[in-house]
């Protein structure tokens, strides 16, 4: 796609899948992002364009990457569009908060065994267990028992369901009235985000796009993932990674190679050298 000026002016990039492919448990994975991703990444900051990642991990797990790629203007999206940091300062400039009561009284009866995972926004979170993932390596983690975990409003709520399949808690969640909660399931794996109804990386990222002036049609998306399928619509250029699911490379307008071959760095390359 031909940009004006020669390139977007706005970039939304993915990261787990995206900027890196190692295991998103991996409390290290900003580490491993490649030397080609970081130079695409850091020639489209040099470039004057805003790169705002935009990812499902809380603030805490996102400002790792921030640092790693030396992007210290602007902001980043975190918790899949519920909350929107300072990139310089992982200060949360805007969240998106719920109330658990409902949700909580519902899932507990028709979820047992699962583990419920809530953000402390800005401060890590607060669970009813342990769980391999990277809300539980970044910031403050604070084990609490269900009925007090009810108690506090969150940005996000994570639902592990150890020992079941994700086909299992889809079909559960589809099946509830959750009012004014938006449920986001992942089928390869138990493991469902729940937000408040109305949040996805796109809702936040247009109020972002109005608030620096960037034209809508200036705007680049990469993703890999259902949690990206908004984005890459709202972008006036959607990239999928190679790798990413068939509904998201079907909601792409254009496809790059997969993370593990630099597919970001080779579609950054078209515009920023």
């Amino acid at each position: 796609m031909v940009f004006e000026s020669g390139h977007p002016m706005m970039i939304a990039l993915d990261i787990d899948g995206t900027l890196h492919v190692a295991e998103d448990t991996n409390p290290l994975a900003h580490k491993t992002i490649s030397i080609a991703v970081r130079s695409a990444v850091r020639a489209a900051v040099r470039s004057g364009a805003h790169v705002v990642l935009c990812t499902g991990r809380l603030a805490p797990a996102t400002r790792p990457f921030l640092l790693e790629l030396d992007i210290m203007t602007g902001f980043a999206i975190c918790s899949n569009g519920a909350v929107l940091i300072d990139a310089a300062t992982g200060k949360i400039a805007e969240q998106v908060v719920f109330d658990l009561r409902t949700p909580i009284a519902a899932l507990r009866e028709q979820l047992p065994g699962a583990i419920f995972v809530a953000e402390n926004p800005g401060i890590g979170v607060r669970a009813t267990g342990r769980v391999d993932d990277a809300d539980m390596h970044h910031g403050e983690v604070e084990l609490v028992d269900i009925d007090e975990l009810a108690t506090t409003p969150t940005t996000r709520l994570a639902i592990h369901w150890p020992g079941r399949s994700g086909q299992e808690l889809t079909e559960i969640l589809s099946t509830l009235d959750l009012p004014g909660i938006r449920s986001l399931c992942y089928e390869d794996e138990p493991l469902a985000d729940l937000t408040a109804a109305g949040v996805c990386k796109a809702a936040m990222l247009e109020r972002l796009r109005i608030e620096l002036g960037v034209a809508a049609t200036r705007t680049l998306a990469v993703g890999d993932g259902i949690n990206d399928l908004e984005m890459l619509d709202w972008a006036a250029h959607g990239v999928a990674m190679g790798h990413a699911p068939a509904s998201v490379l079907a909601a792409a307008d254009q496809i790059c190679p997969p993370g593990a071959e630099d597919g970001l760095a080779t579609a950054l390359s078209t515009w920023f050298r």
